[in-house]
């Protein structure tokens, strides 16, 4: 196994075989790798090959080709905040109070989580389209952290992967990096894992690590729910990354064609680019809408739509007490989810239990905020639905 880190700036460490003396690439990856040539210490009679770390599946010349095609992509992500030299082996990050930071803490806390793409990874890598995959690990870990009201700081990502390819390597890092200026954080570091023994030959997976920050009085945790809030759904961009397993077995099962182009669901995209339509990020809009109603605070609830669909998520936000109420008519569903429905013959109940059906984030507000936030959210770019409101119950979400 080649285990690389990479920190601040993806810095690859190499102790050569015979010096001692150490080369550090700025932006790849970072950890001490005990000589990848083994000296072997015999006879001049004997006739064994010397085994090389490139033989037993690590390529190190390739990793350090990706070195330059990703470094620019990391740097367009970084902010006043990050802090650190090449060859660190960790990223450094400023929480303090600062007139050049756009924004500063009273009573900071920390909020972190880790996600990753699942399943979906195999419908890039059967269509070698590896550039947007990276947006989706970002979203899925951005998109969890603000519902706790955090705005997202740094990330961090993981490929495991059978061998590394620099042109490949690059567009992951690129869609992480793109996915990252839609969050508004820096791609801090992260680690690639070149395993030829653990995964066959073209394969990969990707995951991601995330920190954000949230002020200790703005911290939203479902508590403040109470009878009447209405509840907001944001639109998603698509499936957006769960449920690829169904998805996949819906594809065998029907013996659909991911290259071609089904007219039912768009002239001009296949189903294998639908398919891969990055997740939405709804960090900039959702932190727009927070920062402008810090002092009413009308914002009691949040839920990221993901494996588990509206009735899995939107109750994770809900009191003992309380049920969300939503009604199915205020929507129009995408056509993608009919599409899987009709080939897999699916249930109605299943496919709102696994997809989000067109919802990918909603909000609990109070009513007399209802319309107002609804238009910052437009203004920021959202199509923003009224899904219903917040009634007594007992913490479940009822779908009519």
């Amino acid at each position: 196994m080649r285990d690389h880190i990479y920190s601040l700036d993806r810095t690859l460490r190499i102790v050569h075989q015979n010096d001692l003396h150490s080369h550090l690439y700025p932006t790849f990856f970072t950890r001490a790798l005990f000589p990848y040539t083994i000296p072997i210490m015999a006879s001049n009679k004997s006739s064994k090959k010397a085994l090389t770390y490139a033989e037993a599946g690590v390529d190190i010349e390739a990793g350090d080709a990706v070195v330059g095609r990703i470094k620019s992509h990391m740097r367009n992500t970084y902010g006043p905040r990050v802090l650190g030299k090449h060859g660190a082996f960790a990223g450094c990050f400023r929480l303090d109070n600062n007139p050049l930071f756009e924004r500063n803490y009273k009573e900071p806390v920390l909020v972190s989580g880790t996600d990753g793409v699942g399943t979906k990874v195999l419908l890039a890598i059967e269509l070698k389209s590896y550039d947007t995959i990276g947006q989706d690990c970002v979203a899925m870990n951005v998109n969890d952290m603000i519902v706790q009201g955090a705005e997202p700081l740094f990330f961090l990502d993981y490929v495991g992967i059978n061998k590394v390819v620099p042109e490949q390597m690059e567009q992951i890092v690129k869609g992480v990096a793109d996915g990252c200026n839609l969050a508004g954080c820096a791609l801090l570091g992260g680690e690639t894992a070149e395993m030829a023994d653990v995964y066959k030959p073209g394969d990969f997976d990707l995951a991601g690590f995330s920190v954000g920050v949230v002020e200790l009085s703005q911290v939203i945790d479902g508590s403040r729910v109470q009878e009447g809030d209405i509840i907001l759904g944001i639109t998603s961009s698509g499936i957006h990354s769960n449920g690829y397993t169904l998805v996949r077995k819906i594809i065998e099962h029907a013996n659909l064609d991911i290259t071609k182009v089904y007219p039912e669901l768009d002239e001009s995209k296949t189903l294998g680019q639908i398919l891969l339509e990055p997740t939405r990020i709804y960090s900039k809009s959702v932190c727009a809408v927070l920062q402008s109603f810090e002092v009413d605070q009308p914002i009691s609830g949040m839920a990221h739509i993901t494996g588990g669909g509206l009735p899995g998520n939107v109750n994770r936000a809900l009191p003992e007490e309380l049920d969300a109420e939503i009604k199915l008519d205020t929507w129009t569903i995408p056509p993608i989810f009919k599409f899987l429905q009709k080939h897999g013959n699916v249930d109605t109940d299943e496919m709102y239990r696994v997809f989000n059906m067109g919802i990918g984030y909603t909000m609990i507000v109070r009513p007399d905020f209802a319309k107002v936030i609804t238009e910052k959210l437009q203004s920021e770019g959202e199509t923003v639905i009224d899904l219903g409101e917040i009634i007594k119950g007992s913490g479940k979400v009822q779908l009519g």
